[in-house]
């Protein structure tokens, strides 16, 4: 699942916390800039099944998190979408 307009300060582990509430994850990866090493403000969450998936598109899009409402998403539609 793509996750995009995450807060910079943000770490994987509250990320992970965050959508554990849909289901089973399996790993939540920050991208980071390969230079800096700084979080580049979206990632992608690996669930065990499509069931979660689904409910985290359902569910997380638009979640606040730190003031910023994430963007969720089925990292097939937005690689779909380019």
């Amino acid at each position: 699942v793509f996750v995009g307009n995450i807060p910079y300060t943000a770490s994987e582990d509250q990320l992970q916390e965050v959508f554990e509430t849909a289901g089973p994850v399996l790993a939540f990866r920050l991208v980071l800039h390969p230079e800096t090493g700084a979080p580049k403000g979206f990632g992608f969450c690996e669930f065990r099944d499509v069931e979660s998936a689904e409910i985290a598109v359902r569910n997380l899009n638009n979640y606040e998190m730190n003031g910023r409402p994430l963007r969720v998403d089925f990292a097939s539609s937005i690689s779909d979408q380019k």
